[in-house]
Order: C-alpha cells, then structure tokens, then sequence
C-alpha cells in the first residue's frame, strides 16, 4: 500500500489550487486535498477537531499557509499516530509580535483583516496577487489564483483570517518528534523567508530550506520541485 500523504490548503483559495502538486506527488503517494472547516468560530481546538474527526490517521500531514499551521497542530495532537509532517510558506506565528518578529507585521495585518470586512470579494483577489508576488511571471501566477477564489462566506474568511493571527505553532513544532520538513519561499510577500532560522532552531530534528527567486504561491508555480523535495524528504524519513 502507498503511503498517505494530506494536503491542507490555505486561507482564501480552495484545495484545486494545489492539484498540480497533489498530481506531482501522486506518482508515489495517495493524496488528499480537504477543503479546511468553513467555521464562524476562530478556535484553534474547533477546527482541529474537525480536522481530527474527518481525516485519516497513520498518515502524513502537510499544509500550505494556514493549512500548514494546521497541519503541525495536527501532528502534535496526534503525536505517533501522524507519520510526518511537511509545511509549505508557513510561519510559526503568522503576525509578528515581540517574541517573534519574523512574520507580517500587526498593522499590515489589521488592515487586511478590515479591508476583508468591508470587501471580501476584493480583498481575495489582492490576497491572490500578494500570493503571486515574487514569482517568475506574478502576473500569469495572480490570474491562475483568481480562478481559485474561496466561495467561503463573509463570516468563515473572517474567522479564518482571526484564526491566522492567533494561531502559534512553536510550542507544537517543539513537541512533535516525528519527521519534520519546514519549506519557505524567498520572495514570499507573506511568510518571511527570514523566519527560517527560527523555525529550525524549534525543531526537535526536522530540516528547514528556502526556495530561491519564487513567492507564496510555490505551490503552484514550481509544483514539480516542491514535490521532488517532499518525496525525497519521505523516502529519507522511512528508511530511518
């Protein structure tokens, strides 16, 4: 039997963003992209409950953005029962705060927050267009994104984006033993690449590595090498 790897995607695009790489991966493993809870509550333990209820176990747990976020909450709640975990542009805290400084800033963050309130539907297409920043053709990138769009109502962006800024992954990136593969973008708009260092120095035993001239939107832009990292990560990690 292939071994199972779930894909989680992040804050407001759906999961078919991520196809061309759960296709990459797919030569190798089972892949799942879930849709992420589309809850009015911005609890970490409601959505991770969720999560928990309706995915399989004994698998593999990777996310881009938030769905990385929740993907190491994930693993560290289940512990043993997740074979490894893998994040894609994912901080360990999405805003920047005294004790970690490498992550958007508070006040860009609030504004985004209050420009999805008064306009969700033109904040998701400029939230596509940060995505795409940095990447070799941002332009082309930004119009695949906005094929993508949630269809998520108001009140589940909304407690998505509140869900961001609390969530804070150090202590369950600490707490997870398993198998640990932390990727970052260079010219990512929205997770500094500069975050790097600080996640690796988290981790237990885990490799941390940056991808060069790309954004946020890597997932889609350089499929390919994302997932020849990913498998090459897998294969290592199950022969040990």
């Amino acid at each position: 039997m292939r071994k199972a790897l779930i894909l989680l995607p992040g804050w407001g695009l759906d999961g078919a963003v991520l196809q061309p790489l759960a296709d990459a991966l797919g030569y190798e493993l089972s892949v799942q992209v879930p849709a992420l809870p589309r809850l009015g509550s911005a609890a970490t333990a409601d959505w991770l409950d969720e999560l928990d209820t309706r995915l399989p176990h004994d698998c593999w747990l990777a996310g881009w953005s938030l769905g990385g976020m929740l993907a190491t909450a994930l693993a560290a709640r289940r512990g043993e029962r997740c074979r490894g975990l893998i994040t894609l542009a994912s901080n360990a805290c999405f805003v920047a705060s005294d004790t970690w400084p490498t992550a958007m800033p508070a006040q860009t963050y609030a504004a985004f927050y209050e420009s999805c309130q008064d306009n969700a539907g033109a904040t998701l297409k400029r939230f596509a267009m940060l995505c795409a920043q940095g990447g070799a053709d941002a332009r082309g990138l930004s119009r695949q994104l906005q094929r993508h769009l949630s269809s998520s109502d108001e009140s589940a962006l909304l407690a998505g984006l509140r869900l961001l800024a609390s969530l804070d992954s150090r202590a369950a990136l600490a707490a997870y033993s398993g198998p640990q593969l932390h990727l970052l973008a260079e010219q990512d708009a929205l997770v500094p690449a500069a975050a790097g260092d600080a996640l690796l120095a988290l981790l237990p035993a885990g490799e941390v590595d940056v991808l060069e001239e790309c954004g946020h939107a890597f997932v889609r832009e350089q499929a390919d090498a994302l997932a020849t990292l990913m498998l090459d990560f897998i294969r290592e990690a199950s022969d040990v």
